[in-house]
């Protein structure tokens, strides 16, 4: 093990923000769940100590991911590989059908979502790869094809599912990994444009998916079928206004809007706390996707740069995802928010990676010493 890459600090703001978003999670996931769990389990409790539980988890991994050296994952890289797609088959073979979809298993009470795991097997061969292939990943048939043909498989088992959020979320990690990868922008340009045809033939070739965009572009034309999850979301941030009805105030979550405490608690944090609070909640987010932008760039190493913004990019597409159909400027794709939703598979992956993320930060704040120091040194010589 190489000490030198874990004696750095780690981003203290990026670990203070990582634990803000936790613990505020946890406080509006009992706020908008305590509905549904009492109606459900008969304890206001119910949710929110199963999100502890996977926090805690997820915190674990963190702290340990941030002290193995983030170069450690290389090795790991075809192994998460098989094992992600292992699970995208099982999940599809395996699993019960929930409202159409086939995504989740059962594990000792406790649902856990492959395609979440697939998110982070794929930031890491992708990283992998091409800082093994190096220049090589230029060239269209040797270096980018059959990369992207490996990628291709996981984002059609996940369509299968179907998932087409996280195929979104999927592509968008890969594309930024290329392209700070240094692949040739041309090629990714004609590979993009093969896709558009292909995701534009998927949005439209399912009743439901057409639904979605319609409902997304005209929500009041069926405000009492299609379009009714937005408007009931629209509702709760119109009832917030500027300073919210308070913690535990929401009207909306007590069964008018559906997945209060998973798709939609952006929802119930602009109608509780209103925009002052979907504001810091922004904020928060937009100073951890700076730090992690920062710690990444400032590092040395092509393999931790391309994961730690694989990681970014992941935090950064889900929460734009989810908070942009919340209120309306993107159509609904069951995307959760990062680190606040219910949901174990996703907050435990957010956590894990984080920890990766400070492991990386440590590394290049190392190495931003070691500059200073140099420098110092050289100039009292002089």
């Amino acid at each position: 093990m190489n000490n030198n890459s874990i004696r750095g600090r780690p981003d203290f703001l990026l670990l203070a923000l990582t634990f803000f978003l936790v613990g505020f999670g946890l406080v509006m996931i009992f706020s908008a769940s305590y509905p549904v769990a009492i109606s459900k389990y008969g304890s206001p409790w119910h949710y929110v100590v199963k999100q502890g539980v996977f926090a805690l988890i997820g915190l674990f991994l963190m702290f340990v991911f941030m002290v193995i050296p983030f170069s450690s994952w290389k090795k790991a890289a075809p192994i998460l590989l098989l094992f992600s797609l292992l699970i995208l088959l099982l999940v599809l073979i395996r699993s019960g059908n929930v409202n159409g979809a086939r995504r989740w298993f059962t594990v000792a009470g406790f649902t856990l979502q492959p395609s979440e795991f697939a998110k982070l097997s794929i930031i890491v061969y992708l990283s992998t790869i091409i800082s093994r292939k190096g220049d090589q990943i230029r060239n269209l048939r040797k270096g980018l094809l059959p990369v992207t043909a490996v990628i291709g498989v996981i984002l059609l088992l996940v369509l299968k599912q179907p998932d087409f959020g996280t195929v979104v979320i999927l592509a968008g990690i890969a594309a930024s990994i290329f392209l700070v990868g240094d692949a040739d922008l041309r090629h990714l340009l004609l590979l993009g444009s093969a896709l558009i045809p292909i995701f534009a033939y998927l949005a439209f070739s399912k009743s439901y998916r057409q639904t979605r965009i319609s409902s997304f572009l005209h929500p009041f034309d069926d405000p009492q079928g299609s379009g009714y999850q937005l408007l009931q979301s629209l509702y709760a941030f119109q009832n917030g206004g500027a300073t919210g009805a308070g913690i535990g105030q929401s009207v909306q979550k007590i069964f008018y809007l559906p997945e209060a405490h998973t798709d939609f608690i952006f929802a119930v944090i602009g109608e509780e706390l209103g925009f002052a609070g979907t504001s810091l909640v922004i904020i928060a987010f937009f100073l951890f996707i700076w730090r992690g932008f920062a710690a990444s760039l400032r590092s040395k190493n092509p393999f931790g740069l391309m994961m730690g913004i694989g990681i970014v990019m992941m935090i950064f597409m889900q929460f734009m995802l989810n908070a942009g159909a919340a209120i309306g400027s993107l159509p609904i794709t069951g995307v959760p928010l990062p680190f606040i939703s219910y949901g174990g598979s996703s907050l435990i992956l957010c956590l894990a990676s984080t920890g990766i993320l400070l492991n990386i930060s440590r590394n290049s704040g190392r190495q931003h010493e070691t500059r200073q120091k140099s420098m110092k040194s050289r100039s009292a010589n002089v």
